[in-house]
């Protein structure tokens, strides 16, 4: 990857309002290939430690859920730590050793979010992942992926040691993992109170705090912040200016996703979307709320939260009539150029053309 010019070619994007698909690619074919080449030494590596401890029937089926789980997706938080990594240290430091380094971090962040995925699919009754039939709906699973999630958790914890355990930066990936995991866990714990509620009580304020527990912190800032500890950066301002940063796309890439659950299309998202139904308290729920007649609250009450695909119809038949669709074309231009000037507006650490890379990528995405 040039990486001179990719700064230029983000920067370039600026002054479009519609950035074009390819001009948003910050990801090469052989960087996916490299990244995705180290997966099999990830696997034999959690078979090996699985083995220390257990009977081989284990290990088996530890790597059945493993690769069953984890490397099906888009790959982006595992990706974007890999990407940065490379952005921040001077080329001479982009040894063959320090970059299969950023690619286990990678690996290490694409296990936890298979923990999270495979943990929320079975407290949502989801039925399809990633285009495939979830974990916990395999008819020799069931509930076993419960056990087989906290595997997962635990074994990205081995790796660490592993290939860590002597660098200076071990404890602080250590400790940046915990911290995010429990304020992810408790992002997860609001989404499910707010889903025992009625919709009338949702507001923007319980949506902005799940969001920023639930998302942005292990899908923006963990794997950021990790390649930042691995290039040695010890400044605490550049880690509080990029937090900043990437908890504001966490937000707007958490809005995508409730707009993509309700209007995306399945064979795209790989997923069918189930908010409605599950009563989700989305960024969608609150603003018909706020919008709506006294009517048209009524008929949320009556629909929403509802399994069943007639009421989840009439939802979204509501939302259209309030011009959402549109309502999120409009948020979705206004907090891409916002974000943008906040980060033309940091000044300690990191390059700009590292976070605005990670924007282009994410605006206007139909995945």
């Amino acid at each position: 990857m040039n990486l001179g010019f990719a700064c230029i070619k983000t920067l370039s994007t600026l002054q479009n309002h519609s950035v074009p698909a390819a001009s948003r690619t910050t990801v090469s074919a052989d960087e996916n290939r490299d990244f995705m080449a180290v997966f099999p030494d990830i696997v034999r590596d959690l078979k090996e430690i699985t083995d220390k401890y257990n009977p081989a029937e284990i290990s088996s089926w530890f790597e059945r859920s493993l690769k069953y789980n984890i490397p099906h997706g888009k790959l982006n938080r595992g990706l974007l730590t890999v990407l940065t990594y490379k952005n921040l240290v001077p080329a001479k430091e982009l040894t063959p050793e320090n970059v299969k380094l950023a690619q286990i971090l990678g690996w290490c962040v694409e296990i936890l979010h298979a923990f999270f995925l495979v943990n929320d699919d079975v407290m949502d009754n989801s039925s399809t992942r990633r285009g495939q039939t979830c974990w916990h709906k395999m008819p020799d699973v069931g509930l076993i992926a419960l056990n087989d999630a906290l595997m997962m958790e635990n074994a990205l914890y081995a790796l660490l040691k592993k290939y860590f355990r002597t660098a200076d930066c071990y404890v602080d990936l250590m400790e940046l993992f915990h911290e995010i995991t429990y304020i992810t866990a408790c992002g997860q714990c609001l989404d499910l109170l707010n889903a025992n509620n009625d919709v009338l009580s949702f507001s923007m304020e319980k949506y902005n705090a799940t969001v920023a527990n639930k998302t942005a912190y292990y899908t923006f800032y963990l794997p950021f912040a990790l390649a930042m500890h691995l290039a040695g950066i010890k400044d605490q301002e550049a880690f509080r200016q990029s937090k900043t940063i990437l908890l504001e796309m966490g937000h707007f890439f958490q809005v995508q996703d409730d707009f993509l659950d309700c209007f995306g299309n399945p064979e795209i998202t790989g997923k069918i979307g189930t908010d409605i139904q599950d009563n989700k308290c989305s960024w969608l729920a609150v603003v018909c709320m706020q919008r709506a007649s006294d009517e048209q609250k009524q008929i949320m009450r009556d629909c929403y939260g509802r399994n069943d695909a007639e009421k989840a119809e009439i939802v979204k038949e509501l939302y259209k009539s309030l011009g959402l669709p549109n309502t999120y074309a409009i948020y979705e231009e206004e907090s891409y150029n916002m974000i943008k000037t906040h980060i033309q507006q940091t000044s300690r650490g990191v390059p700009h053309c590292i976070f605005l890379q990670i924007l282009n990528k994410i605006y206007q995405r139909d995945s």
